[in-house]
């Protein structure tokens, strides 16, 4: 590794998601950005809304200024996935908790039959290693305290920016084999093997369509997510929770 990298990597592609929440397994996608970046220069961009084919809670359009309107006739995950391994293809993924962003692409990716097995440079581990204990080591008081603009917070593109600058300003200080760190801080830099082992999810079955819309009609339910994009588990989890809420329908004997 120290021999492909002889000074902290300068070519990568900065990442970052907006989402429906924090847990890759039962959260979706609504925004994705991507920029491509050789030898410290930006050699690209690429940015998508994704129907998450789900009403958005109203934390989420608080947080990111997204809404529904923004997103009902955006392409689905499966439609743009692999533009985004291709655009990435061949750099390692950089971003403020990059595993965060790599656990959603990579099982998008893994869902439709794609490989994405990628390394990773992390801003927040560099923010850690760099900025004083006592600092919050966020986005936007890292951001601050190196000196980066941040524009459009928690939104993808102004996020995956400023991930950009910052490393690049980390890396202008820190992060050659002369600078003050020296050669030994430097290998912080290096990217690391990103690990998530995802397993390709099934389709929801047509019996569980049937359950959940009996389910839905007997507690009169408006149900905000279209279930034919569900899968057997968020589907099977969905109807558990309506129950444990609401009760199993009663059936006159």
């Amino acid at each position: 590794m120290m021999e492909k990298y002889r000074t902290a990597p300068n070519s990568y592609a900065a990442i970052d998601l907006e989402t429906t929440g924090l847990n890759p397994k039962t959260d979706k996608i609504i925004e994705i950005a991507a920029i491509k970046v050789i030898d410290g220069r930006i050699a690209g961009e690429k940015t998508t809304f994704v129907n998450p084919h789900q009403q958005l809670e109203e934390r989420i359009t608080g947080l990111t200024g997204i809404g529904d309107a923004q997103l009902k006739d955006a392409p689905d995950i499966g439609q743009v996935i692999g533009e985004y391994v291709e655009f990435t293809r061949g750099l390692p993924l950089l971003g403020h908790n990059i595993i965060f962003d790599y656990s959603f692409l990579k099982r998008a990716a893994v869902n439709h039959g794609l490989e994405f097995e990628k390394e990773g440079i992390d801003t927040l581990k560099l923010c850690r290693a760099f900025m004083p204990e006592e600092m919050s080591k966020s986005l936007g008081p890292a951001c601050a305290y190196f000196r980066v603009g941040l524009k459009n917070a928690h939104r993808a593109m102004g996020d995956a920016r400023a991930a950009h600058e910052l490393y690049q300003a980390i890396r202008a200080r820190y992060g050659s084999a002369e600078s003050a760190a020296g050669a030994a801080a430097a290998k912080i830099f290096l990217p690391n093997l990103l690990i998530c082992r995802v397993k390709k999810e099934q389709p929801a079955t047509k019996r569980q369509k049937e359950v959940l819309r009996e389910l839905a009609k007997y507690h009169r339910i408006d149900l905000t997510v279209d279930m034919e994009y569900l899968s057997r588990n968020e589907i099977s989890r969905l109807t558990d929770k309506i129950i444990a809420q609401y009760g199993r329908i009663r059936r006159d004997i």
